[in-house]
């Protein structure tokens, strides 16, 4: 070969990297982080390790196996794609065969530690997700109607709910209040890249809001929810669940929110599409991040509580 010549020729060999990434490893950690903050939530005290360990590794295994089946389920989807046409599948870099055994492999194991090491409220509630995220969002939702978002995001809030019930062994208000903070924070999350992505989903002719409704009732939707997430936001205060650090914090990454959907709302051009999108995942994490600080400093200076 000459100097300077490069190889076309493609690598298709399978390596544990193919594995890694069709895991979606950002996803699982966000998701991991949100079933965390509900575990140290769900007590004033010391969180027991073991649940908290198997809890957290057990979760985070059947988020991973969702994410596998999604990537064997939308191939031809992604194919059409310029953000995913190089995922492992569609680019031939992992087969269907493989793919499918370690999403079963990672499932298996998911439940079988949920199950035996941690409660079966958590495991059960844990296999629900999956089946809604997996197979009821990617095979129908996804594919046959603009609210595939709205709807399909709720077995993506579970994993703090989850986090909750795997300490605890049940799902109390406050549970359920963080899996709607995120159900809420899903659409105005999602829309903002489907605006900016909406050729290739029309290509690939899935009914996202932008194409079936347009992108200016895209914008106003974005609008309104993330007005709505502000009001969600707001009630573990209102429930004494969190304190006057959260409230203050909560307050200021809503109007922060807002202020980004109120400029998507009124520009002309889709630009500030992404700038929303990228803000609405230090949203979460930081409003996250927020309950647990206020959670811990009220423990242990009272006087900060509401």
């Amino acid at each position: 070969m000459a100097t300077g010549e490069i190889s076309l020729q493609d690598d298709r060999t399978i390596t544990w990297r193919r594995y890694y990434e069709m895991t979606k490893p950002k996803v699982v950690l966000l998701i991991a982080f949100t079933a965390l903050v509900g575990m140290l939530l769900s007590t004033p005290g010391a969180v027991p390790l073991q649940p908290l360990i198997f809890g957290l590794v057990g979760i985070s295994l059947a988020a991973a196996s969702g994410a596998v089946i999604n990537h064997i389920l939308d191939q031809r989807i992604d194919a059409l794609m310029e953000r995913t046409h190089r995922r492992p599948l569609p680019s031939g870099h992992m087969d269907n065969p493989h793919a499918v055994s370690f999403a079963l492999l990672l499932a298996v194991a998911a439940m079988l530690m949920l199950g035996t090491q941690v409660n079966l409220l958590t495991a059960g509630l844990t296999f629900l997700a999956l089946i809604g995220y997996a197979f009821i969002y990617t095979l129908y939702l996804k594919r046959n109607t603009p609210q595939n978002i709205v709807w399909g995001g709720l077995a993506g809030a579970a994993p703090p709910l989850l986090g909750w019930c795997a300490i605890t062994n049940n799902v109390p208000l406050e549970a359920f209040l963080l899996l709607m903070i995120i159900f809420i924070w899903t659409p105005p999350h999602f829309w903002p890249l489907a605006i900016h992505r909406q050729k290739e989903y029309a290509r690939a002719n899935i009914p996202m809001l932008p194409i079936t409704h347009g992108v200016a009732f895209t914008k106003q939707q974005i609008l309104l929810y993330s007005l709505m997430l502000l009001a969600v936001s707001l009630m573990p205060f209102m429930i004494h669940m969190s304190g006057y650090i959260y409230l203050l914090g909560a307050v200021i990454l809503g109007v922060m929110f807002i202020g980004h959907a109120f400029k998507l709302w009124r520009s002309s051009d889709n630009k500030h599409a992404m700038k929303t999108f990228g803000f609405s995942i230090v949203y979460l994490s930081l409003l996250f991040t927020l309950l647990l600080v206020d959670h811990y400093l009220v423990i242990y200076f009272p006087g900060l509580g509401s």
